[in-house]
């Protein structure tokens, strides 16, 4: 049996369905908006700078920002300890605009807070924080890794003005920042300070303003003026005191020295040396042109290198050296060898003309050099050239590579300290240890009889004391009394032996009584004397007898 078929059988109508439908048209513009973004995040960002510190103090990752003269240019993004750790790097992200700054010569730097002996830096940092300063380098070589400044500069290199570095052989108290004056007036600051380590020195990098850059010359000297600074010499004792500012933060004065040459002006990087202090620059300009050998016979403490040469107190040269390795072998003098200038001592002679060999004409002339004492409170001693009267002619000789110039004996006060010397010696050769112990015995002796005076005062103090007591009783009382009658009696007693008195016309006639008895015994012996046996056979009588006077 077949099947029947419909008249109209139905049948699929079969559609095939979109590929891509308008609902995708979302995403896929978020996607392309969302990848823009990304894009231009990216190709919109600055280039990083690699910036090393010793340390992180003060600076924070997305905090601190980088800036140019006050204006932002970039972001600190990381900080990183180095390879070393000894330090950190600190990555940089520049803003795009900023790009151009990233090339040789740019520096770096922490902008904090500092508070130093000359002012305060930094103070608005107390408020909005620290932050990194870029200052742009002049180089056009793109650089991408940089040292960080631990101290900020003074002053940024597109400052036009003057640098010059400064070589010292000790720092002293001038510090980064120290003032530079010129006669008083500040023109410039200290603005780096390191050690040379392979010369051994003290380099400092100084900065004038643009104004003054014309006020250094070649001829310039530059000295350190930090400090009190107290000086004892030949030319006696000198102190000198700075600013106040000077005193605290350290400073330097720089000026053309009275008498050298100004020379032609400097650029920038020129070098100086730093003096210790004025004196020092200024014998800097010295130039002597001769070297010359000196033997003196006395002792020459007192005189250092560097002390003064002089002619009738012109400044001639200095002393450079003392040493007995200029001696002649079996020569005990005191060689020194000092420089001078022959030039000044040509125009302080009269009549000598310039072919001439000046030093060798003064020496016929009579010049010597003497020992003088510069100053009587320090002691210190100088060289002394004058023409000295009467002395014997001499000539210039010479040894080895000097010239030799005669001495004369020391000048008044020099011989006076050597005989002061002498008497000092001869009362160091006395034996006062001796004699301090007999004076120690004198004294002990001495103790001893004032202990017996005092000893002796007590008992008359003693006596006294007895001496009143008896003259307060009754009976001392009444013994005036009867000193007065025993003296009335003693009085009449005197008056009776006086020329009016009864016992003198006694004694008148005793007296001639006693005379005629002496003349009787005269006459006595007379008669015996001539004839000695009248004794016995009497005296003869003459015819004639004499009658008797009356009496």
């Amino acid at each position: 049996m077949t099947e029947e078929t419909p008249e109209h059988e139905p049948r699929a109508i079969v559609r095939h369905r979109r590929r891509w439908s308008s609902v995708w048209v979302v995403p896929l513009l978020a996607l392309i908006v969302a990848g823009s973004l990304v894009w231009k995040h990216y190709a919109g960002r600055g280039p990083l700078a690699y910036v090393r510190f010793e340390t992180a103090d003060s600076i924070k990752a997305g905090a601190t920002e980088v800036r140019c003269r006050s204006v932002r240019v970039g972001m600190l993004e990381k900080i990183d300890l180095a390879d070393d750790l000894l330090s950190v790097v600190a990555e940089v992200r520049m803003d795009p605009g900023s790009a151009h700054l990233l090339r040789q010569g740019t520096r770096f730097w922490v902008v904090k807070a500092r508070l130093s002996a000359g002012s305060l830096s930094g103070a608005s940092t107390l408020i909005e924080g620290a932050y990194l300063e870029l200052e742009p380098g002049d180089g056009n070589q793109t650089v991408n890794h940089y040292d960080g400044l631990e101290e900020p500069p003074v002053t940024p290199a597109s400052v036009p003005g003057l640098r010059l570095t400064l070589i010292s052989e000790d720092a002293g108290s001038l510090a980064v920042g120290a003032p530079i004056y010129y006669r008083g007036f500040e023109v410039g600051r200290v603005e780096r300070r390191t050690l040379d380590i392979a010369n051994r020195r003290i380099r400092f990098d100084i900065f004038l303003k643009d104004e003054y850059s014309s006020l250094v010359s070649q001829g310039t000297c530059f000295w350190n003026t930090s400090g009190i600074d107290v000086t004892a010499g030949a030319d006696g004792v000198k102190v000198s005191t700075p600013s106040f500012q000077a005193m605290l933060s350290g400073g330097a004065v720089f000026s053309v020295p009275k008498g050298g040459d100004p020379g032609a002006p400097v650029q920038d990087g020129a070098v100086f040396q730093l003096y210790p202090d004025q004196e020092a620059a200024e014998k800097s300009i010295f130039k002597p042109d001769r070297r010359v050998l000196l033997f003196f016979d006395q002792s020459v403490r007192g005189l250092s290198i560097g002390a003064p040469v002089e002619f009738r107190g012109i400044h001639l040269g200095r002393v450079s050296e003392i040493s007995f390795r200029h001696s002649p072998p079996g020569d005990s003098r005191v060689p020194v060898v000092v420089e001078i200038d022959s030039e000044t001592l040509r125009k302080a002679v009269e009549n000598i003309q310039a072919p001439t060999d000046t030093l060798a004409e003064c020496v016929r002339r009579g010049l010597r050099a003497k020992l003088s004492t510069g100053s009587l409170l320090t002691g210190a001693l100088y060289v002394d050239f004058d023409f000295v009267p009467g002395v014997a002619p001499a000539e210039l000789v010479k040894l080895g590579e000097y010239d030799v110039i005669p001495t004369a004996d020391a000048s008044g006060l020099a011989q006076l300290q050597d005989k002061v010397n002498a008497i000092l010696a001869k009362i160091e050769a006395l034996p006062l240890d001796e004699t301090l112990n007999k004076f120690g015995t004198a004294a002990d002796e001495i103790a001893i009889t004032v202990k017996d005076v005092r000893g002796t005062l007590d008992e008359a103090e003693g006596a006294l004391a007895q001496a009143k007591k008896l003259l307060a009783k009754d009976e001392t009382q009444n013994l005036t009394a009867e000193l007065q009658a025993t003296l009335k009696q003693v009085r009449s007693s005197v008056d009776s032996l006086g020329p009016n008195g009864a016992m003198q016309g006694d004694l008148a006639r005793t007296l001639d009584e006693l005379r005629a008895a002496l003349r009787s015994f005269k006459v006595l012996s007379d008669s015996i004397e001539e004839k000695p046996n009248s004794l016995l056979f009497g005296r003869e009588g003459s015819g004639d007898p004499k009658p008797r006077a009356k009496r």
